[in-house]
Formats: structure tokens, C-alpha cells, sequence
């Protein structure tokens, strides 16, 4: 089931974000934000930002924020580079 949030119009306007952005903007820094706190996987912060793989990677290095790289990760990662898939 979505959840939706309700933000105050004074919290909107004090964070400086153009109001045509603001649910794009605002979802994407949480989505950073989950991720940097463990509290979201790398999936599941991309998919709640609606980001690419390298857009949400991008992000991350914006934001000086390190990459929980698990092990399984990494397998998953040198079987792409091995077979393409």
C-alpha cells in the first residue's frame, strides 16, 4: 500500500526547491538518505528515488555517501563481467 506524506507549504518553500520538483527532489533525498542510514537497500532507495542503477550511483558520490557493497553484490557483479549477464 503507497504512503503519502504531507509537507507544510512553509516546509516547501524553506528548502528552496522549485515547486515543479519538489515531490521529485524531496523523494530522492530520502531515497539517499535511507540508503546512507542502512535503513533501505541499494534497490530499494534507486526504485523509491526512480533511478537508474548509475543515476542513483551518481547521487551517491554527490552526496559523499559510501556504497554498502555486500558479497553477494560482488558475485552478482563478476558473473555480469564473466557471461554479460
Amino acid at each position: 500500500m503507497p504512503l503519502s506524506l504531507n509537507i507544510p507549504n512553509q516546509v516547501l518553500e524553506a528548502v528552496r526547491v522549485p515547486r515543479s520538483r519538489a515531490r521529485e527532489a524531496l523523494t530522492q533525498e530520502l531515497a539517499f538518505s535511507l540508503y546512507a542510514r542502512g535503513m533501505a537497500s541499494f534497490g530499494t532507495a534507486r526504485r523509491l528515488g526512480r533511478l537508474t542503477k548509475w543515476e542513483f550511483m551518481e547521487g551517491l558520490a554527490e552526496r559523499e555517501i559510501q556504497r554498502h557493497y555486500h558479497e553477494d553484490e560482488l558475485k552478482e557483479d563478476l558473473k555480469y563481467a564473466k557471461n554479460g549477464k
